[in-house]
Order: C-alpha cells, then sequence, then structure tokens
C-alpha cells in the first residue's frame, strides 16, 4: 500500500540554513549492516547527527578570481563578513520598522515597504532624448535612410526618407525603454511579500553578500551589472526584490521581446525591465540591423552614463536541463565596449546564483518531450499564478557573489598572452580515429598566439569577452545553493535507482551533505535530515513512488519508471553536477584506461599512469564542453583535475601505488603521450615558484582503485553521473552509423530525437533521461564542431552531411568506440 508522507511542525523544519561543515565522507562511521531502523529510533538518530553539527561552520561562497581579479578581491571584503550569516527575506515583523504595538504587528508589510528608499531622483532621465540626438545614433539613421532613398533622388526625397527612419527609431526605443515607477516598486513589494509567502516556505540570502553589494552600490561611485543564471521567470521578480528590501535602487532588466505582452509589458517596464529581440538581427532578409544595434547599444551606454543599475542573463534563456547553458555574451559586449570606449570609467560585475527546491514551472517535460515552446501570454502567466497559490514551491536560496571591477578585468587579460584556442576537433579527431581532421575544414585557422588581450584584435575581443561570460557563469553556478530536492533526486537515479529503505536513504542524505559543504558548496536547507528528506520527497512526489508492503514494515523510495518522471528528477539532480563533476570525468576516464588494458572495470590490481589518467580526462572534459564547464578559463585544467585526483588518494578511492611503478609502462601499440598531444603537460600553477619541483614529484605516479566495496560503490556512483550524458552521445553516433545522404539541420535533430527517445521506450537505453531534447541538441552542436557533421555551403536552410574525415565507417565506429569506453553501459 502507499504509505503517506507526514511531516513535523514547520518550527522544527529550519529553513534558515544549515551550519553543517565536516570532512569529505561517504558513509557515516556509525553506519552498520542493518539498514532497517524504526521511525523513533530515526528520529533520534538524526536528531543527534543535528545536536552535533550545529557548532561547524559552513563555507562562505562567492569570492571573486583572486588570479583575474585581485583587487577586487580584497575591496569590499572583511573578515566579519562571512560570519553574518543567512536571512529569510520574506520574514517581516514590527521589528523590521521603526514602529511596535499591536497595530504595528497588522501592518506590518505595509510599514515596511513604505520606509524603503526608493524615490524617482534614484533613476535614469531624459534617456529619450539623450538616445536619439546621440551621434551613433545619428549616424545609423544616415546610413539606413541612404539605402531607401534612391542614389539620383532630390535632396527632399533623401530628407523625408531621414524623417522616415527618425520616426522609426523613435518606435523601436519607445517600445524598448523601461519607466520605473518608484511607487509601482513599492505597491509590487507589498504584492509580492505576500504572494512569496503564499509561493515559498523561505526565500534565504547571505547577509555579507548583500553587505558587499550595497557597499558597492553606496561607495564605489560606478553602475554594478547583475548577472544571475536563469532558472525561472520568477528570477526578474527575486532580484528586484530582494535589492528592494536592502535599499538597493532597482536595476534595468533585459527582458526578451516574448514578454512584451499586453498589460504584462507595462508591469515589467515599471519595475525596471526593458525588452529586447531575442535575435538583433530579426529582418526579412537577413542582414545585419544596423538601426536597432546602434539603438540598443546607445541606450545601454546611457544607462551605464547615467550611473543606473543593469540586469541580464548571458543564457539568454532558462535552463532546461537544471545545468548553466552556454553563455550568450551579446549584452555583455556592449557593457565592454562602453567601458573600453571611455563612456564609463568603470563597471562593477555581480554574478548571481539562484537555486530552487522546486521551480514554479514545476517541470519542462513537454519541452524535453520534443513539443515546440508555448509563447507566453498574459492568461498563461495568470494560470501559471493561480497554479503557485495552490501549491508551495519550498525553499529559494540566492547567493550574490563578490563584485568585481571589469576594468580591473581586461587589464588583466591585456597582460597576458593569450593563446588562439584549438578548436574541438583539432583537439580530439587525432586521438579518437589516429588521423588528422579535415586540413580544408580547418583552412583560415592560424596557430598563433593574440597579441596580448589587444581589444582592438576583433578575434582577440570576442575571445576575451567570451571567456568573461564563461568566468560570469562558472562562478554563479558554483556560488549556487544545493538543495535537498537536488540530493533526494541525485540518490534515488544514481545510487539507489532500484529502490532504498527510507532510513537508509536519510542516512545517504547525509553523508552526501557533508561530502558537498567539504567541498566548500553551500546547502540551501538546513534541519534535521529526517525532515529534510521528507521536505524534498513531497516536492518530488509525483516523479518518486513511496510505499510500504505492511504496517510495520520499512517505507521504500524509488523513482518512478516514466519518462517524464525520469526527466524531471535529471533536471533537479543536476543541480548537484557541478559539485562532482570532476571526479566524475576522472571516474569515467579510469574506467576508459582499465578497458584499454583489458582490465576488469572494478579491478584494484591494475596501475594506472596518472599522468594518462589526467590527460584522458581533459579530453573527455573537452568533449562535453557543451554539456558542463569544469574550470574557469584562467585555470589549468590539467590541475583541476590533478586537484581530484588528489581529493579521490585522499578519501581512499585511489591509492598511490609507490612500489610497483615499474610495472606499468607505454605499451607497443600505444603512442607516447607526449606525441598524442601537441602540448606538454604542466603541473605548475601561475603562482608555483619556478624552482619548485612539484613537477617532477607528480608526473611519474601510478595510482590503482581502492579495492573496498565502499570505494567501488562510490566510484560507480561518480561514473553513473555522467552515463546519461554519455549514453545521449553514444546514440547519437550510432545514429550517425546510418547517415548517408544530407539532411536538413531540423529533421536531423526530429530525427535523432525520436531514435533516442524509441530506445528508451522499447528498454535498451539503460537511463531514460538520456532522451531529452536538450541533450539532443547538444549532441548535434558537438558534432559539428568536433567535424563529424558539417554544414552544406549555399541556402538558407543548414543542411548537414558527414564529413570527409568521418565518411569512413570505420572512423564513425571509432568515434562510438571513444564514447562507449567511458560509460556503463
Amino acid at each position: 500500500m502507499d504509505a503517506t508522507l507526514s511531516f513535523s511542525s514547520q518550527d522544527n523544519f529550519l529553513l534558515a540554513g544549515c551550519a553543517d561543515s565536516g570532512p569529505g565522507c561517504w558513509k557515516h562511521p556509525s553506519e552498520d549492516s542493518d539498514r532497517s531502523c524504526s521511525p523513533s529510533v530515526l528520529r533520534s538518530v538524526a536528531s543527534a547527527w543535528k545536536e552535533g553539527l550545529l557548532n561547524r561552520k559552513r563555507p562562505f561562497v562567492g569570492r571573486c578570481c583572486h588570479s583575474c581579479t585581485p583587487q577586487s578581491q580584497e575591496k569590499l571584503f572583511n573578515s566579519s563578513i562571512p560570519s553574518l550569516g543567512l536571512r529569510n527575506v520574506i520574514y517581516i515583523n514590527e521589528t523590521h520598522t521603526r514602529h511596535r504595538g499591536w497595530l504595528a504587528r497588522r501592518l506590518s508589510y505595509v510599514l515596511f515597504v513604505l520606509e524603503r528608499d526608493v524615490h524617482k531622483d534614484m533613476f535614469a532621465r531624459n534617456v529619450v532624448e539623450n538616445v536619439l540626438h546621440n551621434s551613433s545614433v545619428e549616424k545609423a539613421i544616415t546610413e539606413v535612410a541612404s539605402e531607401m532613398a534612391p542614389v539620383t533622388a532630390e535632396p527632399t526625397a533623401e530628407q523625408q526618407a531621414v524623417v522616415r527612419v527618425r520616426r522609426k527609431a523613435r518606435g523601436i526605443l519607445q517600445e524598448m525603454v523601461a519607466n520605473i515607477s518608484p511607487a509601482f516598486i513599492r505597491l509590487t513589494g507589498w504584492v509580492l511579500l505576500k504572494l512569496f509567502n503564499g509561493f515559498f516556505w523561505s526565500i534565504q540570502i547571505h547577509k555579507g553578500q548583500l553587505e558587499m553589494v550595497k557597499k558597492a552600490a553606496t561607495e564605489q561611485n560606478v553602475p554594478l551589472v547583475f548577472l544571475p543564471v536563469h532558472k525561472s521567470h520568477i528570477d526578474y521578480l527575486l532580484i528586484t526584490f530582494i535589492l528592494f528590501c536592502h535599499n538597493i535602487k532597482a536595476p534595468h532588466i533585459a527582458a526578451g521581446n516574448n514578454l512584451n505582452i499586453p498589460i504584462l509589458s507595462t508591469l515589467i517596464r515599471k519595475l525596471g525591465g526593458f525588452f529586447i529581440r531575442r535575435r538583433l538581427d530579426e529582418t526579412s532578409d537577413g542582414k545585419k540591423d544596423v538601426l536597432y544595434r546602434s539603438i540598443l547599444h546607445t541606450y545601454t551606454e546611457e544607462l551605464l552614463l547615467q550611473q543606473q543599475f543593469l540586469e541580464f542573463y548571458l543564457e539568454g534563456t532558462r535552463s532546461r536541463s537544471g545545468k548553466p547553458s552556454p553563455a550568450r555574451a551579446g549584452m555583455l559586449s556592449i557593457v565592454v565596449d562602453a567601458l573600453c570606449t571611455g563612456s564609463v570609467p568603470d563597471v562593477l560585475l555581480v554574478p548571481v546564483g539562484i537555486s530552487y527546491d522546486r521551480i514554479i514551472e514545476e517541470n519542462y517535460n513537454s519541452e524535453q518531450l520534443g513539443k515546440p515552446k508555448r509563447n507566453e501570454s498574459l492568461w498563461g502567466v495568470a494560470c501559471g499564478a493561480f497554479r503557485m497559490l495552490r501549491k508551495n514551491c519550498g525553499c529559494v536560496r540566492v547567493d550574490f557573489t563578490q563584485p568585481f571591477s571589469l576594468k580591473e578585468y581586461l587589464d588583466t587579460q591585456r597582460c597576458r598572452q593569450l593563446p588562439v584556442p584549438l578548436s574541438l576537433e583539432q583537439m580530439l579527431v587525432p586521438n579518437i580515429i589516429a588521423a588528422q581532421p579535415d586540413q580544408a575544414a580547418l583552412a583560415g585557422e592560424e596557430e598563433e598566439q593574440f597579441d596580448g588581450g589587444d581589444l582592438s584584435n576583433e578575434p582577440c575581443r570576442r575571445h576575451v569577452i567570451a571567456n568573461l561570460a564563461k568566468h560570469v557563469l562558472f562562478t554563479a553556478s558554483r556560488s549556487s545553493a544545493v538543495m535537498s530536492t537536488h540530493i533526494v533526486a541525485c540518490l534515488l537515479l544514481y545510487r539507489h535507482r532500484p529502490g532504498i529503505a527510507l532510513s537508509r536513504l536519510v542516512e545517504d542524505f547525509f553523508n552526501m551533505k557533508e561530502e558537498i559543504l567539504s567541498r566548500d558548496f553551500d546547502l540551501g536547507f538546513s534541519g534535521s535530515c529526517e525532515d529534510v528528506v521528507m521536505h524534498a520527497l513531497h516536492l518530488l512526489g509525483n516523479c518518486v513512488n513511496v510505499t510500504s508492503a505492511g504496517r510495520n514494515t520499512e517505507v521504500v523510495v524509488s523513482p518512478r519508471n516514466t519518462v517524464p518522471a525520469l526527466f524531471e528528477l535529471n533536471f533537479y539532480s543536476n543541480g548537484l553536477f557541478h559539485v562532482f563533476i570532476a571526479d566524475a570525468i576522472i571516474a569515467c576516464s579510469a574506467l576508459a584506461l582499465l578497458r584499454e588494458s583489458d582490465a576488469e572495470p572494478g579491478c584494484s590490481r591494475t596501475l594506472l599512469s596518472q599522468e594518462a589518467l589526467i590527460r584522458r580526462a581533459a579530453g573527455l572534459s573537452h568533449f562535453l564542453s557543451n554539456e558542463v564547464a569544469v574550470a574557469l578559463p584562467c585555470q589549468m585544467i590539467y590541475q583541476v583535475f590533478h586537484d581530484a585526483v588528489g581529493r579521490l588518494v585522499q578519501y581512499g578511492v585511489l591509492h598511490v601505488a609507490e612500489d610497483d611503478q615499474e610495472e606499468l609502462s607505454p605499451g607497443a601499440s600505444e603512442e607516447p603521450w607526449s606525441q598524442r598531444y601537441p602540448e606538454p603537460l604542466s603541473w605548475r600553477s601561475d603562482e608555483e615558484d619556478e624552482d619548485s619541483d612539484f613537477g617532477e614529484e607528480q608526473r611519474d605516479r601510478y595510482l590503482k582503485l581502492s579495492p573496498s566495496s565502499e570505494h567501488q560503490e562510490f566510484i560507480a556512483f561518480l561514473q553513473r553521473l555522467l552515463s546519461p550524458v554519455l549514453e545521449a552521445y553514444a546514440g547519437a553516433a550510432i545514429f550517425v552509423l546510418g547517415l548517408e545522404q544530407p539532411i536538413t539541420e531540423s529533421d536531423y535533430t526530429t530525427q535523432l530525437f525520436r531514435f533516442l527517445l524509441a530506445r528508451t521506450e522499447k528498454g535498451v537505453a539503460a537511463y531514460g533521461e538520456s532522451a531529452t531534447h536538450y541533450l539532443v541538441k547538444n549532441t548535434v552542436k558537438t558534432f559539428k564542431e568536433l567535424g563529424v557533421l558539417k554544414e552544406k555551403p549555399g541556402g538558407r536552410v543548414v543542411v548537414l552531411e558527414m564529413s570527409s574525415t568521418f565518411l569512413p565507417q570505420a572512423s564513425r565506429r571509432k568515434l562510438l568506440e571513444y564514447i562507449l569506453s567511458f560509460g556503463l553501459l
């Protein structure tokens, strides 16, 4: 029979944030062979865990990069910042106002919003006229008008064309600009306090993080640009609401024109939203819209010149996978150009991490099943709000990272010798098929270094801006707190997929929580583990089974084995992806090396070269670059994986085989690593002393897997984390085995998705979540970058065909073998 989930009181479920921290571990020391226990014993154990951890400190996340922005890292921060703790911003009572008494308690929301510092002088003035009279906009108007008027036209015809274009420019600008209303912001603040208290149990922020942002907003005298990850439509409201509550002026928010619908557009503009096209060149002939681009650039520069704050989303759209989508640097490039042209002296960038127990959209299953995205409408917004009122979505955590100077970042890049990045095809094809990539496809690519960080060099400028966007998005993602639903979904999918007793799930939840904290990632929950797990199961109720065979038997929890349920659980489990990704890639690479040596995957006697292991991991991370970022652009990827190996050695998962190093040497058929990769393996970081022998100490180390069942189980868990992704790519490689004729990209994507979904429905695929539409699109993108598929020249419709490198079936099979070597398939 189905077991009924019950919760202790909300007072016992402490949502103010966990104060736990501890060393990395997988099993709790007190765990014994008896996995079943009564609920009373379970509550006692969970209570004991809680009492023993209350005095531990949580990690402080969000410091800016010490390598790219060392001066910014020292500013705005002091030793007391981490100890300021968390605050639930939707918990407001009379103590948050200047008044006391019965009436103040009844009117606390009203008094709170009236006392916030927001007035008209805080926002931009005369924006429309300033933009239209800007020299760059005038030049664009003249250029467009000259194209409209015939070459032999009379002067009056040219003047009429200019008037028409100027009128068009004013229309574009008036459709774009925000019209912030302080009164409406106050009213919205009161409404959101009411609504958010119904939607969520808590919205947590770190007071130390907000202290740094507030100090930057009041003392630095430069504009701030907020760059959040994009999970939900609520993101727009959250940032403005939190800043309003802390007396920081509302930012101007770049919103897609898909939200420019009647009534809603007016409300968005009054809250600071301005509408931009999702594609800047939406013209019938596909040419660059010079006028629109000029207006958008000038409008953004005008806002920065008047020291207005900005907010936009580098991903461009909400994440459908639970992981950050690849960055789109269009708006960021405008901010960089404004700084480089001297329009503003400096800009402070603020990456923002946002985590939800459950997003208000509930899931993106319809889109992941290949259905087209529904257009936003006022009716859809109203229905969504009504659904939210009927269901609580748990907790939210928002992390504002340390603001850093864009000027300092660009100055740092100018001092560095930036190598031209190799394409995915150049890096991986020689190792996948033991052949050089198609040189004709690579024609025109220069293998030289940029002249420092010279932003006047267009390729260098694009490279620096792209790295900046990756830097910001990686920082925001790494600072995002891990929620209880993320851990429970991950455990159910990748450790206990057949099902698990509730008591064991609570134990593993505790161990996973400790592991996350030991890696310096923060949590978005607290309280007894039993209560938190029950809370997560309640929120994930439509995609988990909670059953009990009898009255006195243990409750068993398992994921529902339906495609929509697996898609949804995968979405939430991906909230943990960034925590374990480096270790997971090392685990899969170790599996690949074991298979190369014909050893069993669980064999503990075969030695692994650390250098070979890290190089294999680097190759896999490049191959999966469209799925996840492993390191900051300023970090050496080899150093990141070296740290991951060191961590696994410290945990005992890998052992250093110091006495058996001579047993392993490259086989006769295996090419030396120095010849297989064009670059030498450097272990020294930028901070290492030139005389350090660190590299020599580590270069020849050999490793072997621990024979412990506990460690074998952990490394299998790491491998399973990547298995759905690898299975999607393997399925795509199987699909291209039968590709003979050119095909349009849209048809190719549709047929590939149907192929992967059919494999899932027939039970051929081990992981049903490998058939998401998001993964399908990423496989297409990766195969194009890898040179497996190439775009056929000519025509406005993109047509794909096999490249000459992968035209032979042998090359396609080698690609499939390369992918399969990493996965538990």
